[in-house]
């Protein structure tokens, strides 16, 4: 089985992103297996699930943390699309500014 981590960075200010809401779903579901919300690290651990193969969507809820931090926002859902093929962790970093976000397969 497989585990699953995130991480947001606010690349604007150089700091983690605390308190935005992620969640996990399944890929052709709109139920949420789990969700949470980041800590001062900017950082949240899906412990209450463990992955199995398949399609997965990560939803980062930015909408009032760029309100808060850049004064307006562009993008207010994140999502990310990912497939777990292999037993292992999987961590998906994203990098969030006024106008712009990137992701990555982290280690």
């Amino acid at each position: 089985m497989s585990s699953l981590s995130c991480h947001v960075l606010n690349t604007t200010h150089g700091v983690p992103a605390s308190g935005i809401e992620v969640e996990l779903c399944a890929f052709s579901q709109h139920d949420c297996l789990q969700k949470g919300i980041t800590d001062q690290d900017g950082r949240f651990r899906f412990d209450a699930i463990t992955l199995e193969k398949g399609r997965y969507t990560l939803k980062f809820h930015t909408e009032s943390y760029c309100q808060s931090q850049f004064g307006g926002c562009f993008f207010p859902l994140v999502e990310v699309h990912f497939i777990v093929e292999d037993e292992r962790h999987y961590h998906v970093p994203l990098l969030l500014s006024p106008y712009s976000y990137s992701t990555y397969r982290g280690s």
